[in-house]
């Protein structure tokens, strides 16, 4: 890495708008960038509020944000044990292969481990071959026998279909 200092932190109401940026960076890389229904009032009220539904952690060099992972807590019945889930996770192209993805990682570790959680789950796109290498090589296993399943907003409106 860099000889300048890596800064791994929680997010604060003030990192509100680059927190907006970062995930529609996030969401252009993805592909998707018309996907993205965020603004900051939504992320005020569901970041920094009496029980936050997600947490944000920031990557920053030299007071410059650089990326940053978003996660939150699950339950695995197999277990019967919390665990983490890994929303997104997203370094700025060109910061990239210094080991900032890695630095995240080790700090959602921490958390898990202060928090026994019993694992952290996540999903890759199949068309991420880097981030599958970078997450094969940090010691994820990627699974292959599940899919990711979705009812969008629009398939829960319309539960009438469903029964």
């Amino acid at each position: 890495m860099e000889n300048k200092q890596l800064l791994i932190r929680e997010a604060t109401k003030s990192d509100l708008p680059i927190i907006l940026k970062l995930i529609y960076l996030k969401a252009q890389f993805d592909g998707c960038p018309e996907s993205v229904e965020a603004t900051l009032q939504k992320l005020e009220d569901t970041l920094f509020c009496n029980n936050p539904i997600e947490f944000i952690l920031l990557a920053e060099i030299d007071r410059e944000i650089i990326g940053f992972a978003s996660y939150h807590y699950i339950y695995s019945t197999f277990l019967a044990q919390t665990c983490l889930w890994l929303n997104d996770l997203y370094i700025k192209p060109e910061r990239r292969g210094k080991g900032i993805g890695t630095a995240l990682i080790e700090r959602l570790c921490q958390i898990a481990q202060e928090n026994n959680c019993g694992r952290i789950d996540w999903t890759v796109s199949i068309n991420n071959p880097k981030g599958i290498k970078f997450y094969e090589r940090i010691g994820a296993t990627i699974i292959q026998k599940v899919r990711l399943c979705r009812l969008d907003k629009n398939a829960i409106a319309s539960r009438d279909r469903i029964c």
